[in-house]
């Protein structure tokens, strides 16, 4: 008989984490299968820790987490997935946007199709602003232009892993992780599974237009050499525009069909150019040498502060 997991990452939940472990408890209840839930407080202030710990108490079932501050909802999935002993993993975010209930049809699918990872794609978004259901979208296709790894779209971290996916991910070493990305880049049998996503059921979203905007950038920045070799295509227009700018100027004076010292505007916007590049390409290759550094330091990805159960 096959085991389960369900990984939930939570940051100031308090809101809604109690109906999320009631409607889990049900649904892993009337499976055919030993089931576990892994709750992973990612630092939460509000009342997360004490509902949890409370929930830990009443069922053993139930292993919480703990991190010592907040780190991030990427690393305390990968908590999860790294604490995770089961042949089969459910990752699903606590704000019962994407429903427990379709777990079994998750485990039918993967049983019928024999897949290593079945993604959930969204068929819609209910509660979501028509600036975010446009910027997801226009991020999953730029993603997939930019990166040498196909990405599904319009998919979340809710998905259904196999043990042979969870031990691959835990090779991996890098801090900066985008989970479905790496989860994609891993291979083996992967399909898809469609479904309606809710509103959330309580509390507020978060990932603001700022956080959305980081993930965004590790996502890109991760996956993808192509920002650099925009900046070199860029660096390049910029040398050969300089070039035929000089001759133009050059011959301008020679055949007297140019004012050379009333080009003020010109000369202006030559700098403003060069610079905007030379900024530009800059600006990419720190991103770059940000991520090195952040990985040189081999500081760990996450500090956690208690386990329960």
């Amino acid at each position: 008989m096959k085991t389960l997991s369900v990984i939930v990452p939570c940051f100031n939940e308090e809101a809604v984490i109690g109906n999320t472990y009631d409607r889990l408890k049900n649904v892993l209840s009337e499976l055919n299968m030993s089931s576990r839930i892994i709750f992973v407080n990612d630092g939460s202030t509000d009342k997360t820790r004490a509902i949890l710990s409370g929930i830990a108490a009443e069922n053993p079932a139930v292993q919480v987490i703990h991190f010592s501050r907040n780190f991030g909802h990427q690393r305390a999935v990968t908590a999860g997935i790294h604490h995770c002993l089961s042949d089969l993993a459910v990752i699903i975010d606590a704000d019962l946007q994407d429903p427990p209930e379709l777990i079994p049809e998750l485990l039918a699918k993967q049983e019928e199709e024999q897949a290593n990872v079945v993604y959930c794609v969204r068929k819609s978004r209910a509660g979501e602003s028509k600036f975010k259901l446009w910027s997801a979208k226009v991020f999953y296709r730029t993603l997939n232009k930019l990166s040498e790894v196909h990405f599904p779209l319009d998919t979340g971290d809710f998905r259904l892993i196999d043990a042979c996916v969870i031990r691959e991910f835990n090779r991996f070493k890098e801090k900066g992780k985008y989970i479905r990305g790496i989860i994609s880049w891993i291979g083996f049998k992967q399909v898809p599974f469609y479904y309606e996503r809710e509103a959330r059921f309580a509390g507020e979203t978060k990932y603001p237009v700022r956080k959305m905007f980081a993930f965004a950038s590790t996502a890109l920045l991760y996956f993808s050499k192509k920002p650099l070799m925009t900046a070199v295509s860029l660096g390049f227009i910029a040398v050969v525009f300089g070039i035929l700018m000089a001759l133009w100027y050059a011959l301008g004076k020679v055949f007297n069909y140019i004012d050379t010292e009333s080009g003020w505007t010109s000369i202006m916007i030559t700098i403003i150019f060069f610079g905007g590049v030379q900024l530009l390409t800059v600006g990419v290759l720190g991103q770059y040498i940000g991520i090195l550094f952040d990985e040189v330091k081999e500081r760990p990805e996450y500090i956690i502060d208690e386990i329960e159960n």
